[in-house]
């Protein structure tokens, strides 16, 4: 049998983008060798600290 995760995920979020945003994002899935999830992952990790540091200053 399948081995747990230690952090599974099972939410899912979808949302709607123009033709041009999907090429943009498969060009960045390309050049970076990430998943999409992974990359949205970090841009919302990358938000979030921008945010803090807004909140700090």
């Amino acid at each position: 049998m399948g081995s747990m995760k230690e952090h599974p995920r099972y939410n899912v979020v979808s949302l709607r983008i123009s033709d041009e945003e999907r090429e943009a994002l498969d060009d960045f899935v390309v050049l970076t060798k990430r998943s999409v999830s992974q990359l949205m992952r970090e841009a919302m990790e990358l938000l979030l600290t921008k945010m803090e540091r807004c909140e700090r200053s």
